[in-house]
């Protein structure tokens, strides 16, 4: 029987394997629930500035049936953060969010600081990395990256920098550079301290927000300069893009990722389609883990192995309030499956 760490290195190689892995990446797609910690006995917001209490959570999603593999953080404001943002903590029931941009256009990037990894949350990351690699040779240990568009648009207000990608064209793309070779550097960081994938998340690098122009122009060029800026990584990438994928499916074949996720919005059999030859991950529906029944979230589950997604996952980060009846039920669907 594979390993986990087997599993998903098989199918992110587009090798064979005996069932999909059963994957929550972390980031974006936090995977830690208010019954887990219960269960763990360790609390957010504790375990964002934690290492031993960040590593503690990440391992008991994996002792408890939930997911296959270890990921952390369990937010997207770190980066910001560590570029001068200010970022509320959040509580039991939600996540950090930042609360005060470090800058007021595209043409002020010149005046944020450097990705440090040596201090803060940064560094909190890699010793919890460190921290589950002791003990983590059968189970793949996932670091995550908030995508470059992401990043960006947290560092300054969003609409600003929306309407500045056009107005000031130059300047944002001098923005984005700088921007993407923080994500580098933190990014390298993690798969020194021990992380096998590195999963990037950039939800507000959509084609619906963006356009299919400025989303090959922006997203897929400062994605693909970060994935190429990655090339130490041991197994794979993965780049979770939500929003609807029909107008852009063209401009997402060219993001060189091992694995391409989706949210619950894109029909897995529709991306399958349209992107025949690439490795897919997802996407039992988030609203169902939470508000459904077991029994729903295995057909869901069931339904994505159908339609062709290759790695099976939440569509996005888990609610707070989510049952670990429901959660659990992906793993065992697959199991029982298999």
């Amino acid at each position: 029987m594979l390993t986990p760490k087997e599993r998903l290195h098989n199918v992110m190689k587009g090798k064979s394997v005996d069932r999909p892995p059963c994957i929550c990446p972390g980031g974006m797609m936090n995977m830690v629930t208010a019954e887990l910690m219960d269960a763990a006995g360790i609390y957010m917001p504790e375990a964002h500035t934690d290492a031993e209490k960040m590593a503690g959570l990440a391992r008991a999603v994996y002792e408890s049936g939930c997911f296959e593999n270890y990921g952390v953080p369990f937010c997207m404001t770190i980066e910001a953060e560590e570029l001068g943002a200010r970022v509320e903590m959040g509580s039991l029931v939600y996540e950090p969010h930042v609360s005060g941009y470090a800058i007021e256009s595209v043409e002020e990037f010149k005046k944020l600081p450097r990705m440090d990894t040596g201090r803060g949350r940064a560094k909190v990351v890699l010793d919890a990395i460190r921290i589950l690699k002791e003990n983590a040779d059968s189970v793949p240990v996932i670091g995550n990256l908030t995508g470059p568009i992401s990043t960006a648009s947290s560092v300054m207000e969003p609409v600003i920098f929306y309407k500045e990608l056009r107005k000031k064209n130059e300047q944002a793309h001098a923005y984005m550079e700088f921007i993407t070779s923080q994500l580098i550097t933190f990014g390298r960081a993690q798969i020194e301290a021990g992380a096998d994938v590195i999963a990037i998340s950039d939800p507000s690098g959509t084609g619906e927000i963006l356009g299919p122009g400025y989303f090959k122009e922006f997203a897929v060029t400062y994605l693909n300069r970060l994935l190429d800026g990655l090339q130490l990584e041991k197994m794979g990438t993965i780049v979770h893009i939500c929003g609807q994928m029909s107008p852009v499916y063209k401009e997402v074949q060219e993001v060189r990722s091992s694995v391409l996720s989706f949210d619950s919005v894109v029909p897995m059999k529709e991306a399958k389609a349209n992107l025949k030859d690439r490795v897919l991950m997802g996407n039992v529906s988030t609203y169902a883990l939470e508000f459904g029944e077991p029994e729903k979230v295995k057909t869901l589950a069931r339904g994505c192995v159908k339609s062709g997604s290759d790695i099976i996952s939440p569509a996005c980060g888990l609610g707070m309030k989510s049952p670990l009846a429901n959660v659990q039920a992906i793993l065992k669907c697959l199991k029982e499956d298999a």
